[in-house]
C-alpha cells in the first residue's frame, strides 16, 4: 500500500508515530483529491467535518458525511479521496498498528 503522506502530502501530515499508532493530521480543501493510498484500521476524528468521496481499489465508490467532533472507526482500506463538500475538512486519523 502506498503511504498517504507520500502520495498526498498536501492532505496528510504525520504528527505522531510510535510502535502502537501513527497519527495523521488531515486537511482537505474543497475539490482536493488524493492519489491511491492505503491505511490500516483507523479511528478518525474530524474537528471540522464535511463530505468526501472515497473510491476503494476493490469496490464501489461512496460518499460519506464526516461529522465534526465525532469519532469514527474505519477498517483498513486502499482508496482515493476527494473533498466533495463546500468547506475545508480538518481532523486526525489515528492509524492502529
Amino acid at each position: 500500500m502506498a503511504d498517504p503522506t507520500t502520495t498526498a502530502p498536501h492532505v496528510y501530515k504525520a504528527v505522531l508515530e510510535n510502535d502502537q499508532v501513527r497519527v495523521l493530521e488531515v486537511r482537505m480543501k474543497p475539490g482536493d483529491k488524493t492519489e491511491l493510498h492505503g491505511h490500516p484500521a483507523v479511528v478518525a476524528i474530524m474537528l471540522r467535518g464535511g463530505k468526501a468521496r472515497f473510491e476503494p481499489s476493490d469496490g464501489e465508490p461512496m460518499e460519506m458525511e464526516m461529522p465534526s467532533g465525532e469519532a469514527m472507526y474505519l477498517p483498513a482500506t486502499e482508496h482515493t479521496t476527494e473533498n466533495v463538500g463546500d468547506n475545508e475538512v480538518h481532523g486526525f486519523l489515528i492509524e492502529l498498528k
